[in-house]
């Protein structure tokens, strides 16, 4: 007796998915236009750490016009090619972004780490108005993307992260040298920008692989969507259990839901509907369900 559940919910996705694609334009425009500024800033400057945080806003204007496409792309219906919808896509935007920034690192540590060795001089003055400015750009991007929910702006809301802190660090290491003539202050923080990112993109990718890979949301879901249909009347056992996530937001299951006594078909469908309202509650938006009698045999039982 197997019956799948629509969520009647797709309005209340709309609006974010919207707004999210207007966040990311709007990122993508003001990442676009300043990338040009910095290449150009970071030639005439000799900086090195401007022409690192020049590189990544190049690949991060990359990345965010990817994202922006996906967005788009995500906030179509199921159709006969994808029945779950496009949700996922955003994922596949997440991903690329990722791959995207690791290896505009790798370019970055290779240009930066020779300078260590024999640092070179830098315009101070140059590099102080660019990270002025770069603050304010990527700070204005961040906050627009950072108000979004799905993976995709996650990512690039890192992205923006990473760039404003980049400009700050750039800030304190031109007043610095502008104080003091220690030139190697300059590739040193690049290198650490890049670490740092480095760093925190590993975690985003792990989280990326997870939904790619259709782990569950979290480690403490089965036992926590278990336990609550457990203490439904009627409910004797529980199997076959499958949780997973589309896109990080948007979670799905599927169980066979044993019950003891031969429920009439208008119990089964109050059962049914009880069942489908804790899993709402338990944030599981579209749920397939197989009511089954005590005492038969399951083939999938230890699927």
């Amino acid at each position: 007796m197997s019956h799948h559940h629509h969520s009647h919910n797709h309005h209340d996705h709309g609006h974010p998915e919207q707004a999210g694609s207007r966040n990311l334009k709007l990122a993508f425009w003001l990442n676009a236009l300043f990338a040009l500024i910095e290449i150009a800033g970071g030639i005439m400057t000799n900086s090195i750490a401007v022409l690192s945080d020049a590189l990544h806003d190049a690949g991060d204007t990359v990345a965010i016009g990817v994202a922006w496409y996906f967005h788009h792309i995500s906030g179509r219906k199921r159709d006969e090619e994808y029945s779950f919808g496009y949700k996922r896509f955003t994922v596949l935007g997440a991903l690329i972004n990722s791959l995207i920034l690791l290896s505009g690192s790798i370019i970055i540590l290779y240009n930066a780490i020779p300078r260590l060795l024999s640092p070179e001089p830098v315009n101070n003055q140059g590099m102080l108005l660019l990270a002025i400015l770069g603050i304010l750009v990527n700070g204005f991007a961040m906050l627009r993307v950072g108000k979004g929910k799905s993976q995709n702006e996650k990512v690039i809301s890192l992205h923006l992260l990473e760039d404003v802190l980049g400009w700050v660090a750039v800030l304190i290491v031109s007043i610095i040298l502008y104080f003091k003539n220690i030139p190697i202050l300059d590739p040193l923080l690049s290198v650490g920008i890049t670490l740092f990112i480095l760093f925190r993109l590993f975690g985003s990718l792990r989280q990326t692989f997870r939904i790619l890979l259709q782990g569950t949301p979290g480690s403490e879901w089965e036992s926590k969507v278990l336990s609550s249909l457990r203490q439904i009347k009627d409910v004797n056992g529980i199997h076959d259990l499958h949780i997973w996530t589309l896109d990080g937001n948007y979670h799905v299951a599927s169980l066979h839901v044993v019950v003891d006594v031969d429920l009439s078909l208008s119990e089964t469908e109050t059962l049914k509907n009880t069942i489908r309202s804790t899993l709402h509650d338990l944030q599981i938006e579209h749920a397939t369900l197989e009511i089954e009698l005590h005492g038969n045999e399951c083939s999938l039982t230890d699927c």
